[in-house]
């Protein structure tokens, strides 16, 4: 029977010293034992058995001692240099951060957008290195980067009683659409942590079967302003809308929105109290598109409130065309440990086009207006509306507490 690799190497350590002190016909009797031992060739045995726990003094200070333990370290060719990493931190930077996977998905696709814009510029020898780069490669070379840009609020959702026996439930397992149209809806609060008074809501709406988000701010959760920012984002929405999935907040469960829904056809669920996963794909978009760009802040005044809208115009381009989403195809459990299946990242966009549901009509337009975007420009412009919005919760946050600014200036 063969030893193991740790027997191995525990035998070398204990006849090594005592091969070398040996004569020729001693040192000839080892090898044979250990050969038959361990398997070894002959010539490879012979230096293991030299070379393993030898002193070899270099100078008087220097002193070298054998360790077959230890290996030395191959020298690998470095595939992806600092200009492959330049442009992979522009075009992270341009797509928001976003992870590997879903980055390597899109790469292909928003290079050549970029390079028609002139946002980047490539030699040829980088430009083919960054469109065959892997995730894992994206996700190596951009750790240190994430590492450097490494807010959580409340739920302000107060529920609505009346009217909720006329409204079905609709679990996470009932989602199955695979048609654009059944959409799920949820308000997302800027209180800044001071649940007092009026401030912003934002609607967010989001299709479950292509993950298309449309964002509207309102000024406070009132029935009448939620419903006519539901009804503009229905009227902008590039396809028609086919049912709506809520949680059960009185903005919602209310007469105005089931009276409008039996009236124009449209399918209306709502989810189980408490039960926050009933709305997971619209509760994944309340982080990952709503509170990436505005953050926790107090958004409560007319100003801040054109400031949102203005840049939720901008955000919903950026978000639909550019970012690309992964889908959970499935779920197994296995003890302890979870093991999800996704499918291939793709963008809300793709997704829409690859539908045979839509129609021509809808994809050319969707295609027209794609070709006219520039993801480069719409994050700049996201950037300088958030700049603008920062600004104001700075003075707000300057004009409450003016005896720590007086304290701040004293000398």
């Amino acid at each position: 029977m063969r030893l193991t690799m740790s027997d191995r190497k525990a035998v070398i350590k204990a006849w090594s010293d005592r091969y070398r002190k040996a004569g020729k016909k001693e040192k000839g009797r080892i090898l044979d034992e250990l050969v038959a031992l361990t398997g070894y060739n002959r010539c490879y045995a012979v230096n293991l058995l030299r070379w393993d726990g030898k002193v070899i003094r270099a100078g008087r200070r220097v002193r070298l001692v054998g360790d077959l333990r230890k290996k030395a370290k191959r020298a690998r060719h470095r595939l992806y240099d600092e200009t492959v990493l330049g442009g992979l931190k522009a075009i992270w930077a341009i797509m928001d951060c976003i992870c590997g996977k879903r980055l390597a998905a899109i790469l292909p696709e928003v290079i050549p957008i970029l390079e028609k814009h002139r946002e980047v510029v490539f030699d040829v020898v980088t430009r083919k290195k960054l469109l065959q780069i892997s995730a894992s490669s994206i996700d190596r070379l951009l750790a240190a980067e994430r590492r450097k840009w490494m807010l959580r609020g409340r739920s302000g959702t107060k529920p609505g009683s009346l009217l909720k026996h006329q409204i079905p439930i609709r679990t996470f397992a009932d989602w199955n659409e695979k048609q654009a149209g059944f959409v799920e809806i949820d308000l997302v609060g800027h209180d800044g942590g001071d649940a007092s008074g009026d401030f912003c809501q934002t609607l967010d709406v989001t299709d479950v079967a292509s993950g298309w988000t449309e964002t509207q701010a309102v000024i406070n959760k009132a029935q009448v302003w939620v419903f006519d920012a539901l009804k503009s984002i229905r009227a902008h929405q590039p396809f028609p809308l086919l049912g709506i999935d809520s949680d059960n907040g009185s903005e919602f469960i209310n007469n105005h929105l089931l009276r409008y829904c039996l009236q124009e056809k449209i399918t209306f669920t709502r989810g189980r109290s408490g039960k926050k996963n009933d709305g997971c794909f619209v509760e994944q978009k309340n982080y990952s598109v709503v509170r990436r760009a505005v953050g926790y802040a107090r958004y409560d005044s007319a100003a801040q409130l054109r400031l949102l809208n203005e840049l939720y115009g901008y955000l919903r381009l950026y978000t639909n065309y550019f970012q690309p989403v992964m889908k959970l195809l499935s779920k197994e459990r296995n003890g302890a440990k979870v093991k999800k299946k996704y499918d291939e990242p793709k963008t809300p966009y793709q997704r829409l086009m690859d539908m045979p549901d839509i129609s021509p009509k809808i994809k050319q337009r969707l295609k027209s207006e794609y070709a006219t975007l520039n993801p480069a420009q719409l994050k700049r412009e996201i950037t300088r509306l958030q700049d603008r919005l920062f600004k104001t919760v700075a003075r707000q946050r300057r004009s409450r507490n003016p005896s720590t600014n007086s304290q701040a200036n004293k000398p």
